[in-house]
């Protein structure tokens, strides 16, 4: 910021500069340069490669890069991972939750060519379970197809596990 105001102003002073900006000129000098950053981040990234294999995820690599004596915080250390694309790539099984392959008998949709262009026109409804730490209950709502508002819900009675 400094830098661009003394290049379109050449005549007024860093002095002055720093002043008008209210920063110190002690500051203004003790701030390393673009190059020196990108020097550094060039070399934390490469004591991220060298630990990532044994230390995976951002959380952990920053914790050993704190004991081998570097000073970076979790965010530094996620994005020159992000960049470099170091970080865990989680792979998660899909399962269905829905069985569509059934001889049961199957409802056409009755409002799939009703333009809906009102509130309290079409209401949806939908059950879930509900898990809780020492039971479970199910979950009945009815929502506004237009608005997106759910207009009622209740839950059922709580039943234990067995």
């Amino acid at each position: 910021m400094i830098s661009e105001a003394k290049e379109a102003h050449a005549a007024t002073s860093e002095r002055e500069l720093c002043r008008l900006f209210e920063v110190s000129r002690s500051w203004y000098y003790e701030r390393p340069s673009l190059e020196e950053k990108a020097q550094r981040d060039i070399e934390l990234r490469d004591a991220i490669e060298r630990i990532v294999l044994d230390f995976p995820g951002y959380r952990r690599g920053t914790k050993v890069l704190y004991r081998r004596g570097w000073s970076a915080n979790h965010k530094r250390v996620l994005r020159l991972m992000r960049q470099e694309s170091l970080l865990c790539q989680i792979k998660r099984r899909f399962r269905s939750t829905t069985d569509s392959s059934h001889s049961l008998k199957r409802y056409p949709n009755l409002i799939e060519d009703l333009g809906i262009d009102g509130p309290d026109l079409v209401w949806l409804s939908d059950i879930t379970y509900v898990r809780l730490p020492q039971s479970f209950c199910y979950l009945a709502s009815i929502i506004d197809d237009f608005s997106r508002y759910c207009v009622g819900w209740t839950p059922s009675k709580l039943s234990t596990r067995s």
